[in-house]
């Protein structure tokens, strides 16, 4: 078969991104590596996984009042399409972000990435309607709207973020053309790629744009605890007065990536041409019962069991993760300090949270320089030209800290210095 006669989105580069990184990781396994977004690599103990799995079946004994025989069936059977852990979900995202939302609007999903397609897929009628992103933007949601031929306006983001008049253009830009923005797909706290935050002011201004022009807002929350200081702001999603956002959630970063287990919020009411009234999440649960059927049982237990032995309190499940994260942040800006002191050709932002940060070179930092860079000074990055839908980000690099430890940075630093230092 020819490439040509399968999906146009299979010759996007875009897909290709992660492959090419994935290439260059394995041929240099001996570089320190800034490029994977992934959490830290924790010591894995089966024996904690298995008592996860035994305090939610005694949650679903005693606080459900299941028998030994239906709680068998909730772990091994096939599972309500939306989720078994939404009453946890909902408990959750009320005390450590003051979500609140009936548990029957949340669905269960396979990690975030399948709550984005869920969610681009239901929003989006046809060809007219446009998704808004912001630019920089991840490359998850931006490749789900290729696969699904949804075309994609970007939205530039400034040092606090996508702020309300630069989604105003975009609308009018996207209007002009004859077409409909549907919705805006933004990462508020310690965005991927470019680590930048939203201030509070600057998201009841996004709401309100949204409001005015009939747009739905795609948040999407994976680093959203892991700040360096006690600071919060509030998320979209509890400042929503008008159901305009639709919330994602993940959780791979503060449970573990492996259970594969994310959750989309979707209370807007959706009224047919009967007039019965449904909601969002229920449209969904269709879409994702022709799609994965259901979320794993056994993932959703162990993330349940991790739940309610902390109380649906991530942030007390999370303290050591929040002090670590915090601790390899503060490190990496530590250590580009001191190796690129006096530098002003290299420069960099400083996130008040998360995994990433940017850093500005005095050439071309594309495919070819990263391969340099690893061959040759065993350092990897990622380009901020893979995060951009057009052009953009051709002299900036993304690191990402979350993977490597104190020691493992600072000379992860230090090689980058020798590599910048020889391709100037």
């Amino acid at each position: 078969m020819q490439l040509t006669d399968l999906h146009g989105s299979l010759s996007d580069p875009l897909l290709d991104t992660m492959n090419f990184l994935n290439e260059v990781t394995a041929r240099y396994p001996d570089a320190v590596s800034f490029a994977p977004g992934r959490p830290y690599d924790e010591p894995f103990d089966p024996a904690v996984v298995a008592g996860y799995l035994d305090a939610y079946a005694k949650h679903l004994e005693r606080d459900r009042g299941l028998t030994q025989r239906q709680v068998g069936g909730l772990l091994f059977q096939y599972g309500r399409t939306k989720g078994q852990i939404h009453e946890l979900v909902a408990a959750t995202v009320a005390g450590d972000e003051g979500i609140e939302v009936p548990s029957e609007s949340i669905v269960v999903t396979v990690g975030a990435q399948e709550g984005m397609l869920l969610a681009l897929r239901a929003l989006f009628r046809d060809s007219a309607d446009v998704l808004l992103v912001a630019s920089p933007c991840y490359v998850g949601i931006t490749g789900a709207a290729r696969l699904l031929d949804i075309a994609v306006e970007p939205v530039p983001e400034g040092p606090s973020g996508v702020d309300a008049a630069a989604v105003r253009a975009a609308v009018a830009r996207v209007r002009a053309g004859g077409r409909r923005p549907r919705a805006l797909y933004v990462v508020p706290d310690f965005a991927n790629p470019s680590g930048t935050s939203m201030p509070e002011a600057a998201r009841r201004e996004l709401l309100a744009a949204a409001v005015e022009n009939d747009l739905y807002v795609l948040e999407d929350n994976p680093y959203g605890l892991f700040a360096r200081t006690a600071r919060r702001v509030p998320t979209l999603k509890q400042l929503d007065g008008h159901r305009r956002v639709v919330y994602l959630g993940s959780f791979a970063k503060t449970c573990f990536p492996g259970a594969r287990v994310g959750f989309v919020i979707a209370d807007q009411p959706v009224v047919a041409p009967d007039g019965s009234v449904t909601l969002l999440a229920d449209q969904l649960s269709k879409i994702k019962s022709m799609t994965t059927v259901n979320t794993s049982p056994l993932a959703q237990a162990v993330v349940g069991g991790m739940l309610v032995t902390y109380g649906c309190r991530l942030r007390a499940l999370n303290e050591e993760r929040i002090r670590r994260y915090r601790e390899r942040l503060d490190a990496l800006l530590a250590a580009l300090s001191r190796h690129f002191a006096g530098d002003a050709g290299v420069g960099w932002n400083v996130p008040d949270g998360g995994f990433f940060l940017v850093v500005s070179l005095p050439f071309v930092a594309d495919e070819a320089a990263l391969t340099r860079s690893a061959r040759d000074h065993g350092v990897l990055w990622t380009p901020m030209s893979y995060f951009y839908t057009g052009s953009g980000g051709e002299r900036q690099i993304r690191l990402s800290c979350s993977y490597l430890d104190v020691d493992g940075i600072d000379e992860g630093v230090r090689r980058l210095r020798r590599f910048v230092d020889a391709h100037r």
